[in-house]
């Protein structure tokens, strides 16, 4: 799964954008969600998953969006052979990864008083609050990573729709 996510990544070089001069990493507070994500380092799969998807221009536009990002973990957590699956099921892996987007800036703050969201997919999502903060039966493990077209928390399970 590395080497295919590694080549999905080095094959869509757009993906990773970078400051006037290139070997310093963007400015988080300039960076659009994408940018945010990928800069990070911990999200390559999610990022390559974008790409195969067709979702990268949305989610480096206008927004706000709220993204629960699973993190590289989170997807070597699913079953041996899942990722590249999904890869070849474009439909399924857009339905999976608009049910991790809520349209609109959500803070941790406004997160704590909800117990449920509608997703971009047009799923809920369940909020709970014990022991931290979960969406569905992934951990949020840190929150509120500011963007310029909205906010990622970064969840430690990949979110499956129903």
């Amino acid at each position: 799964m590395k080497s295919l996510t590694l080549a999905l990544i080095l094959s869509v070089p757009a993906v990773i954008s970078y400051a006037a001069d290139p070997t310093q990493p963007i400015s988080r507070a300039k960076a659009d969600i994408v940018d945010t994500a990928v800069s990070a380092g911990s999200f390559k799969t999610l990022a390559a998953a974008l790409q195969a998807a067709g979702l990268v221009d949305t989610l480096k536009g206008t927004g706000p969006f709220t993204v629960f990002a699973p993190t590289d973990e989170a997807f070597a957590k699913l079953p041996a052979g899942t990722v590249e699956a999904l890869l070849k099921d474009i439909p399924k892996l857009k339905a999976i990864l608009t049910y991790h987007v809520v349209a609109g800036s959500v803070e941790a703050k406004d997160v704590v008083k909800l117990s449920k969201a509608t997703t971009v997919n047009g799923q809920d999502v369940t909020i709970g609050t014990v022991e931290g903060v979960t969406i569905n039966n992934a951990k949020v493990i840190k929150a509120d990573i500011q963007a310029k077209n909205g906010v990622i928390h970064v969840i430690d399970t990949v979110l499956l729709p129903q």
